[in-house]
């Protein structure tokens, strides 16, 4: 499969017309490649970590030349590109290594198999439906039944297991062996979701990012917030993506073994 049928099989399933109007999904480095059968790496976020791990491939012998990442290299309106800039030296060393850049960031977050799709599939939600409908089948974040019901505690500890995050944050409760029927679930940062997932009814709500006053908030509208941290709320969506690349006839695709969370929890 070349890179640009793998482009087109991508867009025909998450299409970037349907990211939002602030966002940048998409080619943000295309240095010639499209007519190369496609060899993937795939990542969270496209760093000069990633992109190392790429030409190291490359030398020795596996000829990787695309990185596509959930989080967009390109964000903000650049204004300049100047030697020791990340995104510059990413951009010369894309070009120098014939490695493209390519984003699906909101739009993946809305599909199916998508950032919040995956974590009902981990936690084994039924009768999924999107908090935040955007189309017919699309939307943000997940929400859904667990059946059987289990504990708070049981819960946390399956977030724990099936994520593994370095540290995991709950809302205060007085009791851990409260019935936790129905889930919501959003990869990334999803704390302005908290309204939406109110009115769902779910009595937990999985996701990252979220500040002291967004915890305080949901204490107060019934809502358990927990938050399991960027990384590892988005990281196996990549990884599904590796799987349904290769399903697909993409001859070489891999997860990123240098993608970073950027954060350091000290333990005492």
């Amino acid at each position: 499969m070349k890179i640009s049928d793998l482009i087109n099989w991508f867009e025909n399933w998450a299409n970037p017309a349907w990211q939002e109007s602030w966002d940048n999904s998409g080619w943000q480095i295309e240095p010639g490649v499209l007519e190369q059968p496609a060899r993937v790496l795939v990542c969270l976020t496209p760093t000069l970590a990633v992109m190392q791990e790429a030409i190291a491939l490359q030398k020795s012998g596996i000829p990787v030349n695309l990185i596509f990442a959930h989080h967009p290299l390109i964000f903000s309106p650049l204004k300049s590109l100047c030697s020791g800039n990340a995104i510059a030296d990413m951009t010369r060393l894309a070009f120098r290594h014939h490695i493209g850049v390519y984003t699906a960031h909101t739009n993946f977050d809305q599909v199916a198999d998508g950032t919040a799709d995956v974590l009902a599939q981990l936690l084994h939600l039924k009768q999924v439906a999107p908090i935040v409908p955007t189309q017919p089948e699309l939307g943000y974040g997940r929400v859904g039944e667990i059946n059987p019901s289990c504990t708070l505690q049981e819960l946390l500890q399956q977030i724990q297991t099936v994520l593994n995050p370095p540290d995991l944050i709950f809302s205060p409760t007085v009791d851990l062996q409260k019935t936790i029927e129905r889930v919501a679930v959003l990869g990334g940062s999803g704390a302005s979701f908290i309204s939406d997932v109110v009115k769902t009814g779910a009595q937990a709500y999985l996701t990252s990012d979220c500040k002291f006053h967004q915890f305080q908030e949901s204490r107060d509208r019934g809502l358990i917030l927990i938050d399991a941290g960027h990384y590892a709320t988005e990281r196996p969506a990549c990884d599904r993506l590796v799987t349904k690349l290769q399903t697909a006839g993409v001859e070489w695709a891999q997860l990123s073994q240098q993608d970073e969370d950027f954060r350091l929890f000290y333990k005492r």
